[in-house]
C-alpha cells in the first residue's frame, strides 16, 4: 500500500476518534464508509494511544493480517488499543479527550538474515523463538534514542526473551516498514 495522502490521514484519524467516542459511550462500534477508496485498501495496522500532555503510552495494539479493508482494521485496532491491551487497565470514557491517536499503516513482513540490514527509524522488527513473539514498531527506537543493537534487545525483552536472542540461529527476525501519522502531525478540521 502507497503512503496516504494528507486528506486520507485526516479520515484515519477521525474515524478512529469518532469509533473510540461511540464504543466508550454504547460499547458498540460504529459502521463505517470511509470516502477515499485508499481507506477501503486491505491492510494491517497499529493504533497507539498516548497520554497529553505528558505523551505516555495508554494502549497499543495491532495486526499484520491484511484481510479488512484498512478503516476497519484501525477501528478494530482503536477498540482493542483502548480495551484489551493487557499493560493497562481500559480506557475510561472521560479519558478520551486527554489521549492522543497514532496510526502505522503497516508493509507486508520481510524475513532477514542479517540484523546488520535493520535500518533505526525505518524498519520496524518481529521477532520469533518457540513460543515467544514481540513486535516493535519503527517510530519506537526514535523516540527513545536507541541503537540497532539496543532496540533489539528491547525487541527480546517485550517477547520475554534473554536480550541476547535475536542473536541465535533459532530466532527469526522480519522487518516492516509503516505510514506512521497522528493527530499531532495532522491538523483534524471537517473534512
Amino acid at each position: 500500500m502507497d503512503e496516504l495522502e494528507p486528506i486520507e490521514r485526516k479520515e484515519l484519524l477521525t474515524i478512529v476518534r469518532s469509533t473510540l467516542r461511540e464504543y466508550l459511550a454504547t460499547g458498540r462500534i460504529p459502521p463505517g464508509s470511509p470516502h477515499r477508496r485508499a481507506l477501503k485498501q486491505l491492510a494491517g495496522s497499529f493504533v497507539t494511544l498516548k497520554t497529553l500532555p505528558a505523551d505516555h503510552l495508554r494502549g497499543c495494539i495491532g495486526t499484520f493480517s491484511a484481510d479488512t479493508p484498512l478503516h476497519k482494521c484501525v477501528q478494530q485496532m482503536a477498540v482493542s488499543a483502548a480495551s484489551r491491551d493487557p499493560r493497562f487497565d481500559a480506557v475510561g470514557a472521560e479519558e478520551l479527550d486527554q489521549l492522543s491517536i497514532e496510526i502505522s499503516v503497516l508493509s507486508p513482513r520481510e524475513p532477514i538474515h542479517d540484523p546488520e540490514t535493520i535500518e533505526v527509524g525505518k524498519h520496524g522488527v518481529c521477532i520469533t523463538q518457540g513460543m515467544h513473539h514481540g513486535v516493535l514498531l519503527p517510530q519506537v527506537p526514535t523516540e527513545h534514542g536507541w541503537d540497532r543493537e539496543t532496540f533489539l534487545e528491547h525487541l527480546c525483552l517485550k517477547a520475554g526473551l534473554p536480550t541476547d536472542a535475536w542473536r541465535h540461529k533459532d530466532t527469526v527476525l522480519e522487518v516492516f516498514t509503516a505510514d506512521v501519522f497522528g493527530e499531532k502531525d495532522v491538523e483534524l478540521k471537517e473534512l
